[in-house]
């Protein structure tokens, strides 16, 4: 990248960060108002309102496209997703497109003032990943109680974001999920770390591809298979689609 398209997309990338704090914290602290008044359902319905003004916003100041391969099988709950964790974007875009979702995620999350709010008003689990064996039971017990409630629920199974073309270790809490539960996994594959990439606040623009996988099922399967399975074809997804 040259020197002068870095300092704009550096530019586009502050104005677009400005817009994502002012949605963020409106809809958080509204948020948190009506609470009081509205089911918790439809109080997380209005958080992922927020999610998808970023998205647009994230188009408007950056050039970010989207393009989805593929849909969700209907009604859309509940499933196990799986996804692979390249960027921050993916974390706004399925929290809407999966909506009603239940992300698992790092449980600092959930401290950030306004962020972690709706966080919790999501019915995301928060996770101590400095205690494994903990957290494997916690997503086990409170993962089959939202997908038994009709949520999604949204799993990064590799722990952390990597960079395009890397990919971490595919944790089996999903699959064991998907077995307990006798629900499907939906994998799902993109290529958001292109254009917003984990260690830099430097967005660039691009198209962002999300691939949308058909069901697989737990029949038959231990976790090792399954998870297998689902990393296989994200990483094959993944290598298509660049």
């Amino acid at each position: 990248m040259n020197p002068v398209a870095r300092i704009f997309y550096t530019l586009r990338s502050i104005l677009f960060l400005i817009g994502q704090v002012v949605i963020t914290v409106f809809f958080s602290a509204t948020g948190v108002l009506i609470s009081p008044f509205v089911s918790p359902y439809n109080n997380g319905r209005y958080f992922v309102v927020g999610n998808w003004l970023i998205i647009k916003w994230l188009r408007v100041c950056c050039g970010v496209r989207l393009k989805i391969e593929g849909q969700m099988p209907s009604p859309k709950a509940p499933f196990v997703v799986m996804a692979n964790h390249q960027s921050q974007w993916e974390t706004f875009f399925l929290q809407w497109y999966l909506f009603p979702v239940a992300t698992v995620l790092k449980k600092e999350l959930l401290s950030i003032p306004f962020f972690g709010t709706a966080l919790k008003t999501m019915k995301s689990i928060g996770i101590d990943r400095d205690n494994p064996r903990a957290s494997i039971r916690q997503i086990m017990e409170e993962g089959v109680d939202r997908i038994s409630n009709n949520y999604n629920l949204l799993i990064f199974p590799e722990g952390t974001r990597m960079p395009p073309g890397q990919f971490g270790n595919f944790a089996r809490g999903g699959a064991g999920i998907s077995i307990k539960a006798d629900v499907p996994i939906i994998p799902i594959a993109h290529n958001a770390g292109r254009c917003w990439p984990a260690k830099s606040h430097v967005i660039q623009p691009g198209l962002i591809t999300v691939v949308v996988g058909e069901p697989i099922y737990p029949e038959g399967r231990e976790a090792k298979q399954l998870t297998q399975d689902v990393a296989e074809w994200i990483k094959q997804q993944c290598e298509r689609i660049g």
